[in-house]
């Protein structure tokens, strides 16, 4: 017998509202990365290479707590989208994000950052869904 559980919209409000803060989270670390990626040490893009890995250990984080893919792909899609959008040139010339070093190592740097992550957490999705307490066993039997 298929019971409710009396939670009614909640659940999925709750989720909803989740991925909306982990979307804007992205947006903004593309956001302050857009404006701060070009802070160098010497020849090394250091701003850059941080919030790379920034990027990384956010999606990674949420790809785990929200036990799915889509919680490393939502804030890697916030990212992406403003950080983008910031690189592209507008009508009077000025362009946020510049095509030098720092420049390139920040978007080419940030996007491989989100794949690595959404890939992991599509790797331990499956992982998990192999593993499920309650499946069949070896054996093809189930608890009773």
């Amino acid at each position: 017998m298929n019971v409710t559980t009396g939670r009614g919209g909640r659940g999925l409000l709750a989720t909803g509202g989740t991925y909306g803060v982990l979307f804007l989270l992205g947006a903004v670390e593309g956001i302050i990365g857009s404006f701060q990626y070009s802070r160098a040490a010497g020849a090394v893009p250091l701003a850059a290479l941080a919030f790379c890995a920034a990027l990384l250990v956010t999606c990674l984080l949420a790809g785990w707590a929200m036990r799915a893919v889509s919680g490393a792909l939502v804030p890697a899609i916030g990212w992406i989208i403003a950080s983008f959008v910031l690189s592209m040139p507008v009508s009077n010339g000025s362009v946020i994000i510049t095509a030098s070093t720092p420049g390139e190592w920040y978007l080419y740097g940030g996007t491989l950052s989100a794949v690595i992550a959404v890939a992991a957490s599509f790797g331990g999705s499956i992982r998990t869904a192999k593993t499920r307490p309650g499946r069949a066993g070896p054996t093809g039997s189930q608890p009773k």
